[in-house]
């Protein structure tokens, strides 16, 4: 399907292989959100030292924005708070990266993921996404803390092919039980081809040392 991995093992560097052409929609094409806000497709970035924070309750309603996640996003903390956290969902995210992120923080394990957002004033931005579980003194589960760093370039030159691959195993189908499940498949074959688990891939791309 779409995109192989091929391993480097000298310098733990993994690219993206073509097995055959297609012709999806670019991630920077025009694209509505369902709140009314169109892409301008003139991507954001923020400094290489910022954090983005927000901490969410149990359904995913933002209870914190930082000064940086403000900004970022182009909305006011009054428009983020009480909103679910998809208000800054870039539609060409592939639904199959969402799944595995609640996956894992439902199961009170950690995740790091690369996320692409949409802010309110219609510019995308990519982040590098750590969201972990927050618990009560009673050990309850009752929201969700994510951290946000600016991705590397060589992070989004793999990542972008890859994304953009799953968006289009999920419009092949009308379903959407039926588009999730062939994008999670893709996925695992990705991974499996790569001989990673997708907390190391993820590593992998952010620079880490990991065996292969």
């Amino acid at each position: 399907t779409g995109i192989g991995c091929v391993v480097t093992v000298s310098s733990r560097r993994i690219v993206p292989m073509v097995r055959r052409r297609t012709t999806p929609k670019r991630m920077d094409d025009s694209v509505v959100r369902a709140n009314g806000a169109t892409s301008t497709g003139v991507e954001r970035t923020f400094g290489k030292d910022e954090i983005i924070v927000s901490k969410t309750d149990t359904k995913g309603r933002i209870t914190y924005a930082n000064d940086v996640f403000i900004r970022v996003s182009a909305y006011t903390e009054a428009e983020l708070l009480g909103q679910p956290h998809s208000i800054v969902r870039h539609p060409d995210m592939p639904r199959c990266v969402f799944k595995l992120l609640w996956d894992t923080i439902e199961a009170r394990q950690e995740v790091f993921a690369y996320v692409l957002n949409l802010a309110g004033d219609g510019a995308p931005y990519w982040v590098l996404a750590h969201v972990t579980p927050s618990l009560d003194v009673g050990g309850r589960v009752v929201g969700y803390h994510s951290s946000r760093r600016l991705p590397t370039k060589r992070a989004l030159d793999v990542i972008r092919p890859l994304y953009t691959s799953l968006r289009t195993t999920e419009s092949r189908h009308r379903r959407p039980v039926e588009d999730l499940a062939a994008s999670t498949a893709q996925m695992g074959e990705f991974l499996a081809d790569c001989g990673m688990s997708y907390d190391e891939y993820v590593w992998s791309l952010a620079g880490q040392s990991v065996t292969v």
